[in-house]
């Protein structure tokens, strides 16, 4: 099932260009976009300052489509804040939830009754089913982001070649290596937050990982169990890994400062 757009936006800050600024115009800059930050932070946009050297910025939104996505970068284009952000990357996805024990069951009772797969009632009976799940997990399918202190973000793919291939798996493997892999994730439950997306046809991975934390071991910790379960160790293959800090949107100036506001 799928639910909310997500857009991943990388920036390097011009930080030789910025500082030649005086300060009153650093101070315009930053009046004209704080109140367009904050405006987006309250329809689930975070801003996060990147540790590393990959880039310095890194903005989520989660939209209810990609038309809104792509409302959110032209409104940040039209700042004179986007003067001084060079972006360095984006990722595109869309929340993602996947039914793998739902969807075998149902497949299996739907066999057994002689429905013709992709036949129109094997088609109503596919539909009735994913109604029900999207109304029982709307609050997961349509996440806020979580008000948590790091964010961890990577994009990773279900390792294809000529010896394993995660796609000519039978379902029912696939589904006991999930179950498998979910367990792992469970016990991180009360420390991590995870909203997985799918990319496949948006982008060049097929899925992207936003972990949100307190703090950011729990993400080495949860991402080191994970490569022991068989869909990590043998079919995973990851891309970066971001790592930051959040910003609230009124910090703004501050970060611009060469400073953290105040967690």
């Amino acid at each position: 099932m799928e639910g909310a757009g997500v857009l991943h936006q990388m920036f390097r800050l011009r930080w030789p260009a910025w500082k030649a600024l005086g300060g009153e115009r650093q101070a315009a800059i930053v009046r004209e976009a704080q109140p367009v930050l904050e405006e987006m932070e309250k329809s689930q946009s975070a801003l996060f300052s990147l540790i590393g050297h990959k880039c310095d910025l890194l903005l989520v939104h989660y939209r209810r489509d990609f038309a809104q996505l792509n409302q959110a970068e032209l409104r940040l284009a039209a700042l004179d804040l986007w003067d001084y952000l060079e972006p360095t990357t984006s990722y595109l996805s869309v929340v993602e939830l996947g039914l793998y024990d739902s969807s075998l069951k149902e497949y299996t009772r739907m066999a057994e009754s002689g429905i013709e797969p992709y036949s129109p009632e094997w088609n109503r009976e596919v539909e009735s089913l994913l109604a029900r799940q999207r109304e029982a997990m709307a609050p997961r399918l349509w996440p806020e982001v979580p008000p948590r202190k790091y964010i961890c973000f990577y994009p990773m793919d279900r390792r294809r070649g000529e010896e394993k291939n995660w796609y000519t798996v039978p379902m029912p493997e696939r589904q006991r290596m999930m179950r498998e892999h979910g367990m792992v994730g469970r016990r991180y439950a009360d420390e991590v937050k995870q909203i997985i997306s799918g990319s496949i046809g948006f982008d060049d991975w097929e899925w992207g990982v936003d972990l949100f934390a307190d703090g950011p071991l729990v993400f080495k910790k949860l991402i080191y169990d994970m490569r022991f379960d068989e869909v990590s160790a043998i079919y995973a293959l990851f891309g970066s890994f971001y790592v930051g800090v959040r910003v609230p949107a009124a910090g703004i100036g501050e970060l611009l400062a060469g400073r953290l506001p105040d967690q």
